[in-house]
């Protein structure tokens, strides 16, 4: 519990004031009630840290999203935030940032629906839970429109230090006969010029489909996979996904987000994403959630970057240089001391809660080692692809990785 000593410690609270505020935990809002006051004041005493520039990972899923890959859609759905995961346990850890391009054919709904790079995972998952496997039936699809929006519509950073990289994810090859198409080969030469590179995995053993993606990949030398229709991913359920949800949602709910109004309305739709990922996602998704958000790089999904009890202890904002109305709305008509105390309750409870996911997420990680090892290992699963792939590339920009990725 180291975590939660130097929280208290460098908030100055003595025992006393350790009282937690209940929270309703199906608005993510603090339900506050009168509490007896303080026997002294709450002194702040915020870290001041040096500005370190870290390292930064971008990566953009194109995802066939036709008839034939339901299998997979539901695998990605799984399996974004052990992917997620696998990112994070680089050392030292990355910034992360996700984003999506669906793709299908013209005559479909879509052709393709792009949802931009973001640190705010719960909001793209939120997109991921609403996609479907439907169109499709002719054989190519529009997989040259998809990577000319992935390279051109997303918004990739300027920085040297960041690793880019797409995977490109389908069953069929593209459409090379569409005359007003981009074909592939332009893009990926602008995608070099970028320095974004593009791994390609083949869902199933279409011939003609192996053939281009292996050639994308080589156009940037990126990595080509293939694995089953479905994905090949791990789905191993624990006994620790349950009370590993159910932290995470109370870790949630420790969110003080502030802000003037346009900012609170960006808060509103995350919050908003977190209570469907919550209410739709199964209990080993929202376990592989518990250990990202617990991770160093997943802060910023799980707190955004408005959250009035990080950014007083952090030092970014004097607390009491904030208006009353861009407060959260629980303590607009809190007196200045009860308001600090607030939030030293809800950093005690949150330091202590992501120790507790810390420890389960471990424990987890050691049940499913011994169940792959029964097994005899994962190597030609999705996860240890995507993982192989990262740990190899990442490399070139300081990013160091373990022996195997996050389930």
């Amino acid at each position: 519990m180291n975590s939660k000593i130097i929280a208290l410690a460098i908030l100055g609270v003595t025992a006393a004031t350790v009282i937690l505020y209940p929270v309703d935990k199906t608005s993510g809002a603090v339900a506050v009630q009168t509490a007896v006051p303080p026997t002294q004041a709450v002194t702040f005493q915020p870290v001041v840290t040096a500005t370190v520039h870290r390292p930064s990972i971008e990566v953009v899923f194109v995802l066939d999203t036709t008839g034939s890959m339901g299998g997979l859609i539901e695998a990605a759905k799984e399996k974004i935030w052990s992917i997620a995961a696998t990112m994070a346990s680089a050392q030292p850890a990355p910034e992360i940032k996700m984003g999506l391009v669906a793709y299908r054919d013209r005559g479909d709904a879509y052709v393709t629906r792009v949802v931009d790079l973001s640190a705010d995972l719960d909001s793209m998952y939120a997109t991921l839970m609403d996609f479907q496997a439907e169109g499709g039936g002719d054989g190519p699809e529009s997989v040259n429109q998809a990577l000319y929006d992935a390279i051109h519509r997303i918004s990739w950073s300027q920085d040297p230090d960041s690793y880019r990289v797409v995977f490109l994810v389908g069953d069929a090859p593209p459409h090379m006969d569409y005359q007003d198409d981009v074909k592939y080969p332009v893009t990926m030469r602008a995608a070099v010029e970028r320095g974004i590179v593009v791994n390609t995995i083949q869902c199933g053993d279409h011939a003609a489909t192996g053939a281009q993606w292996l050639q994308i990949a080589q156009l940037t030398q990126g990595r080509h996979f293939q694995v089953e229709q479905a994905g090949s991913a791990v789905a191993i359920a624990t006994p620790f996904d349950a009370k590993l949800a159910r932290l995470s949602q109370e870790l949630d709910s420790t969110r003080l987000f502030y802000g003037n109004e346009e900012e609170k309305a960006k808060q509103k739709k995350k919050e908003q994403a977190t209570a469907k990922l919550h209410a739709g996602a199964s209990l080993e998704s929202r376990a592989r959630r518990a250990a990202f958000n617990a991770s160093a790089s997943g802060s910023t999904n799980l707190l955004g970057d408005r959250d009035l009890a990080a950014d007083v202890v952090n030092g970014k904002v004097d607390l009491s240089a904030v208006e009353a109305e861009q407060l959260p709305e629980p303590m607009q008509t809190m007196s200045r001391r009860d308001q600090k105390d607030l939030i030293v309750r809800i950093v005690a409870k949150r330091a202590d809660l992501q120790d507790q996911i810390r420890e389960l997420s471990e424990q987890r990680g050691y049940y499913l080692d011994e169940r792959l090892e029964a097994a005899g290992g994962a190597e030609d699963s999705l996860d240890y692809k995507v993982f192989s792939a990262i740990r190899e590339q990442a490399a070139e920009k300081g990013l160091v990785y373990g022996d195997g990725p996050e389930y």
